[in-house]
């Protein structure tokens, strides 16, 4: 293939999550056996007990690991993998290959690949990655990944929280170590769930980035909800129209304005039912509403009860 750092992709022998050291021009490409690195991978027999069997059915982590400074780390499967393959990179730089296109792969970077996509993928030479990564199967996990790459490919996310990612995989190794019984299979799923939904959650982040002018409207509302909300006001502000401004902030938030502000209006009545003994009528005072009535109906429109009935649920 032109241009390609190893002078072609030799096709491999593998098992299920597994590789076979193969040559790359000069270079031996190691699937795993890296100083200091962490490792577990479920025998497939248990893979296919547990994927008949709740709740580990839904999304279930067949392997993960961490490989730190992982020189010479390569992995190529032409028949691609029957898990969801997630590698978040925390240090140096990797390089992955799917249908002819390359791409870099940095810290702060997680590489998402669907199961059932051939893909090659290997560090960097000068400068390899330190690497945490899990597989996972499972019903749930093409619903998670449909939200992280829509078009059904290989995805680059930009990673918000790296701890928390990382800390999800840690986690899911920890369970793995253990041992096999169902009940850490079920923990380690529960991590693995923590991470594609948090990836999840990043990709629609990435990609309804709120430009600058709704991000500063946004902090405002957050801090003045409780103020009347004047949508050419903040448009004014922004140097906006109010018609362009409205656009920008219902495409970041997803609602447009005055129900951004009436959802945090909401989630601090909430808060003040289940915390404190204050009055219906304090309560709506404090968030912004004059008319108790007309804040417990739109309370009871949002919520299916009234605030008295919320309070005594929470009591």
């Amino acid at each position: 293939m032109p241009g390609h750092p190893f002078g072609g992709m030799a096709e491999s022998t593998e098992s299920p999550g597994r590789f076979d050291g193969r040559m790359y021009g000069v270079r031996m490409l190691l699937p795993d056996g890296f100083p200091g690195q962490r490792l577990r991978v479920l025998p497939r027999p248990l893979v296919a007990s547990a994927l008949r069997r709740a709740p580990t059915s839904g999304l279930l982590v067949t392997d993960a690991g961490y490989f730190p400074s992982a020189a010479d780390h390569g992995m190529h499967r032409p028949r691609s993998a029957p898990e969801a393959i997630v590698i978040v990179c925390t240090d140096g730089v990797g390089h992955c290959e799917v249908d002819g296109r390359v791409s870099v792969i940095r810290p702060g970077n997680a590489l998402v690949l669907p199961p059932s996509r051939p893909h090659f993928y290997w560090a960097d030479s000068r400068d390899p990655w330190t690497i945490w990564w899990l597989h996972a199967a499972g019903s749930q996990v093409s619903e998670l990944l449909s939200v992280v790459t829509p078009d059904g490919g290989e995805a680059i996310i930009e990673v918000r929280d790296a701890y928390r990612a990382v800390s999800a995989i840690d986690d899911a190794i920890g369970f793995l170590e253990r041992d096999e019984s169902f009940p850490h299979l079920i923990s380690a799923s529960g991590a693995g769930w923590t991470l594609l939904a948090q990836l999840a959650a990043d990709a629609l982040t990435e990609a309804h980035q709120p430009t600058e002018p709704v991000r500063q409207a946004q902090e405002y509302l957050r801090h003045n909800f409780a103020k009347p909300v004047i949508v050419k006001e903040l448009a004014r502000t922004a140097g906006l129209s109010p018609s362009h401004f409205a656009a920008l902030f219902r495409m970041a938030a997803g609602c447009g304005v005055v129900e951004y502000a009436k959802r945090l209006r909401m989630a601090r009545a909430r808060e003040l039912l289940a915390t404190t003994s204050r009055d219906i009528s304090e309560i709506a005072r404090t968030i912004g509403y004059n008319d108790a009535f007309y804040f417990s109906r739109t309370f009871r429109r949002e919520h299916g009860c009234s605030p008295s009935e919320y309070r005594r649920g929470k009591n």
